[in-house]
């Protein structure tokens, strides 16, 4: 037996991937890599665009765009090329530290979206709610810390599964029913005992993900009850209008975030995990720079004034 868990942990693990019939492997891999390249763009394209602009940078909601995008791009480069690669080639191995580092990514990078949605969203509530107070309250010191910290606590959050996953022992099948280490499967596999992650994912897990979502309920419960006081429809569309973006990418990412996470690992089941986990590492952040610059003059304007800057270069 211990000779099996050495040899585990040195070969690593197999990661099944999205479909073992080589006829899919190839459409899969076209659309995926051409939903995947969309995503680089769109996010790389976001980044810069706001990053130039000194106006836009100083704008809180653009501000926290601007790291929403930076995470997008850590999210989907963290589990697509991998998966990609796997639908081409005939070795679908993954290392037993390649695999903790790609979970590491993997969590870090999706709570850092988590938090970051969450101070969008008070960002929402003091922009409508206390206008008057708005600039004082949303200070570029204000926005630091808010992102800051949703960076750092996503490090400390990923980091604390990982160090748990470390001392786990895989004695069993190294065959990862998914395309990606993901924290059920990994969970699985192990002979350890798991119980000590299982009520790590059902409390801070829970509360880790379910804490910036209240957060973001109550802002638009505040938001709704401000916006039914405005007396002119004009001004009602107005309103809902500067939260529409935001509200479409809550309703993505964490439709399909809390069905997976939130409950115990023996209710686990592999195709619902893969098409669930294609929504939120793949479509999402394929979306997000869509849903946010589709119907937006701001960056349409920063769009034509880098365009236009990018010819007279040429």
């Amino acid at each position: 037996l211990d000779g099996e868990m050495f040899e585990v942990n040195i070969s690593g693990f197999v990661l099944l991937g999205l479909s073992s019939s080589p006829e899919f492997q190839g459409p899969l891999f076209c659309v995926f890599l051409f939903m995947y390249l969309l995503s680089l763009l769109g996010n790389v394209l976001i980044f810069f665009l706001i990053l130039s602009s000194s106006r836009l940078f100083n704008t809180p909601m653009y501000f926290f765009l601007s790291h929403l995008s930076l995470a997008d791009l850590g999210f989907s480069s963290t589990t697509v090329p991998k998966m990609l690669q796997n639908l081409v080639s005939y070795s679908n191995i993954i290392s037993y530290s390649g695999c903790l580092t790609q979970m590491y990514f993997f969590v870090m990078f999706c709570t850092t979206d988590n938090f970051l949605l969450a101070s969008m969203a008070y960002d929402r509530y003091v922009a409508i709610c206390h206008p008057l107070h708005y600039a004082s309250i949303m200070s570029y010191k204000c926005c630091l810390i808010l992102a800051t910290a949703s960076w750092f606590l996503a490090h400390i959050h990923s980091l604390l599964y990982v160090l748990f996953f470390a001392d786990f022992s895989f004695c069993a099948s190294r065959e990862i029913p998914h395309f990606f280490c993901d924290l059920h499967p990994l969970l699985k596999l192990s002979c350890s005992d798991t119980s000590s992650v299982e009520m790590l994912l059902i409390t801070e897990g829970t509360i880790a993900l379910l804490g910036p979502l209240m957060l973001i309920l109550l802002s638009y419960t505040f938001i709704v009850f401000k916006v039914l006081k405005v007396p002119s429809a004009s001004g009602k569309y107005k309103a809902f209008s500067t939260c529409s973006a935001h509200l479409t990418t809550v309703a993505f990412f964490y439709g399909t975030l809390i069905g997976t996470y939130i409950r115990p690992s023996s209710t686990y089941a592999g195709s619902r995990l893969k098409v669930a986990s294609i929504f939120y590492t793949v479509v999402t952040p394929m979306l997000n720079p869509v849903i946010y610059s589709l119907r937006n003059r701001e960056m349409h304007g920063a769009m034509r004034k880098f365009l236009k800057v990018c010819f007279q270069k040429g």
